[in-house]
């Protein structure tokens, strides 16, 4: 009778505590697809939140609240910016590190590891950012305007996730690993963009010493040195370098993340054979009706499990696992609510919107991204350098084309490198919001009518 209670409850302990977090389980694509979605309607939340207060009796609170200086240190050490710089420079160093461990993962194990597979995304992301680039240079060739070129390259994915979400399992997931692929294509070509041609006036001396600490961030992963602290130890001090040098500090982000380690401390033959071992010794020492905590030596097993498990994982797959939840569900949503607060004159709103700088984000964005990405997937396919994923058509190809004009987040980010001008700024600022709106309701509509319902 023990014998057959135990078995109950043992049935019932698994049947309903452990079942539903192991269904719950995901891989870790499935993971970053699933918090991008979650951010992209959160971020949303934020957009609206941030326009509704910018155009209300609390925009000049708001104002004074990102304007409020901050010191960080002290003495010669001190550095004091805005909450609205520290934000855009600081808080986003973060989300860039998070990029920087995707492209990283992406190029290893990702779409973009095997050459053939990888071509249509590569592809799709390089038409995805000159054909705008060109279009806003063809409404913008002379002046302070012509720097704002790169505002319409970027495509934001958790937006463009946020919609895919509303259409659920009717879109495949190869398409969502192409458009997952080539924004991470995209990021690295805005990183690019920014390191090369919105760099300030270059300090050597601070250049010199960012250098020293990315050698040291270099000679940490060659000494096989894993634990997260020491590469953000150096990565805080490249930042600051960054900083002071000229070149834009967030760029400090990816940097530090191409350094983190992404092998296993040990191999996987070894790892199953240990952790049956301690499997089995866990299950000797149960003892019915005593409770975890009382069990000293379960305890340990515990604990051994628990570190085998991490020299398993690598650091890139753990920091990544750890951070994208905070950039997705913290950092993001911050800047949002710092550069979405847009305040909008309806007397002036049409010449707001005719004027070049907004015309040429706005057309950049959507027909610039459209064309691009559509016209270079259909190149490669026809000269037969890829081909399109299974159970992916061309018509969903040019469909997430239309959902790539959603260009929020990188987008307003070089909008504030790009111009110092308030009212290109601002020009900018309507022409991306304006377009992300057009592209996320056209992409959803456009996907509606191009995938099946399961």
């Amino acid at each position: 009778m023990k014998n057959e209670k135990s078995s109950s409850c043992t049935e019932k302990f698994f049947g309903s505590s452990l079942e539903k977090p192991f269904k719950q389980a995901m891989t870790p694509f499935e993971e970053f697809v699933h918090a991008e979605a979650s951010s992209g309607i959160l971020l949303m939340a934020c957009t609206i939140a941030a326009m509704v207060i910018a155009n209300s009796g609390l925009f000049g609170i708001y104002e004074n609240i990102l304007h409020t200086k901050i010191t960080i240190g002290g003495g010669n050490f001190a550095i004091t910016h805005t909450l609205h710089h520290w934000i855009n420079d600081g808080l986003m160093a973060l989300f860039f590190f998070t990029v920087g461990l995707e492209i990283k993962r992406e190029i290893l194990v990702g779409e973009l590891a095997d050459r053939r597979q990888a071509i249509l995304p590569i592809a799709a992301a390089v038409g995805g950012m000159v054909v705008p680039a060109l279009i806003y240079v063809a409404m913008n060739n002379e002046g302070d305007a012509i720097n704002g070129w790169g505002v319409p390259m970027a495509t934001d994915i958790a937006f463009a996730m946020g919609v895919l979400a509303l259409l659920g399992k009717r879109v495949p997931q190869a398409l969502i690993g192409f458009l997952l692929a080539l924004a991470i294509v995209d990021d690295l070509g805005a990183v690019l963009v920014i390191a090369v041609f919105y760099t300030e006036q270059i300090s050597v001396p601070a250049l010199l010493f960012a250098g020293g600490a990315l050698i040291m961030l270099i000679l940490t992963n060659m000494a096989g040195i894993r634990r997260p602290g020491a590469y953000a130890f150096w990565g805080i001090l490249l930042w600051l370098g960054l900083l002071k040098s000229g070149v834009h500090a967030t760029l400090a982000g990816v940097i530090t993340a191409l350094t983190v380690p992404a092998n296993s401390y040990c191999e996987a033959l070894p790892f199953v054979q240990r952790m049956r071992l301690l499997n089995t010794q866990f299950e000797d020492l149960h003892e019915d009706h005593k409770h975890i905590m009382e069990n000293g030596e379960q305890q340990k097993i515990l604990q051994s499990m628990e570190n085998f498990v991490h020299k398993m994982e690598s650091p890139l797959q753990r920091m990544e696992h750890h951070l994208h939840l905070y950039v997705s569900f913290l950092i993001i949503p911050v800047f949002a609510l710092a550069n979405a607060g847009i305040p909008i004159d309806l007397s002036t709103l049409g010449v707001t919107l005719m004027h070049p700088v907004t015309m040429g984000v706005i057309w950049g964005l959507l027909a610039g991204k459209l064309i691009g990405i559509a016209l270079f997937s259909w190149l490669v396919i026809k000269l037969g350098w890829s081909r399109l994923p299974q159970e992916v058509t061309m018509g969903q190809i040019t469909s997430v084309a239309l959902l790539a004009g959603i260009g929020f987040t990188m987008s307003i980010f070089i909008g504030g490198l790009a111009f110092d001008n308030a009212q290109y700024l601002l020009n900018a600022k309507v022409g991306i919001l304006t377009a992300s709106l057009t592209a996320g309701i056209a992409g959803y509509v456009a996907l509606l009518f191009t995938t099946k319902k399961p």
